[in-house]
């Protein structure tokens, strides 16, 4: 199976990233049910805004991100509207990547977060997990079976043009799903967003998004882990990366009070 980054790639400066981001698919829209969840914000060749990728604040100063998001500049604007186009609000903050992003390929560091200068008023920052949270619930036998909601502006499921080719359709606006967990690795969560088992995900664009731990009445508002990689077609895997490790949370210490 081929993995893709799931950042959304079209201006000419974002041509240049590494091709990993998504977006949520068969999903719903989500309005202001996740408000914490914001996107990164670019502009195409009519001056168009669309976002590249997806991002949570977790504290009113710091949105969460991944580091393959790379805007390329050092500040990048964003907004926390459902709708990206013609968001009336958009903030500006400093892009900080993990320094050892692509150092190991076991752990890529595929971390970032955005300062802002002013603390964003009017919205209750996300959560992160406890050290270890996931390797104690997988020695407990609880990890089979749990469920996790990802929240994105990314690419909507593919459909397919007259020539039988696959489409991934955007329309920059908040929508979440629901996942399945699938397996655990030191660094990464993978997700199923298999359709046939009940199951939706993430797609291009959602990179950087979190995935609430939880479904339905039970989600909260703890972020296992950020939206990385998937398949190219969006319909398999969802490949989050974790945020109860040491070296996520090592990252995060410098931004965040960490739980």
């Amino acid at each position: 199976m081929k993995m893709a980054p799931l950042c959304r790639l079209a201006a000419p400066l974002l041509l240049l990233m590494s091709f990993q981001a998504q977006a949520i698919t068969n999903g719903q829209l989500d309005g202001k049910k996740h408000a914490a969840v914001g996107a990164l914000v670019d502009y195409d060749s009519h001056q168009t805004a669309y976002a590249f990728c997806t991002g949570t604040l977790i504290s009113p100063t710091v949105m969460l991100t991944a580091a393959h998001c790379n805007p390329g500049v050092a500040q990048v604007k964003v907004t926390f509207e459902s709708q990206v186009q013609n968001a009336a609000v958009m903030y500006v903050g400093r892009y900080i990547a993990h320094p050892d992003y692509r150092a190991a390929q076991s752990d890529p560091h595929d971390i970032a977060v955005i300062v802002f200068e002013q603390p964003i008023a009017g919205i209750v920052p996300a959560k992160l997990p406890t050290p270890g949270l996931f390797d104690t619930l997988k020695a407990n036998g609880l990890l089979n079976g749990s469920r996790y909601t990802a929240v994105g502006y990314g690419g909507q499921e593919r459909s397919f043009d007259g020539q039988g080719k696959p489409v991934i359709h955007y329309e920059d606006r908040r929508e979440w799903a629901v996942s399945g967990f699938g397996a655990l690795n030191p660094a990464w969560l993978r997700l199923s967003q298999n359709e046939a088992v009940g199951n939706a995900g993430t797609c291009f664009g959602d990179s950087g998004g979190p995935n609430f731990i939880g479904s339905g009445s039970g989600e909260t508002k703890v972020i296992a882990g950020t939206t990385i990689t998937g398949d190219a077609q969006c319909v398999q895997s969802n490949v989050i990366y974790r945020l109860d490790t040491e070296s996520a949370r090592a990252f995060l210490k410098d931004f965040v009070t960490l739980p």
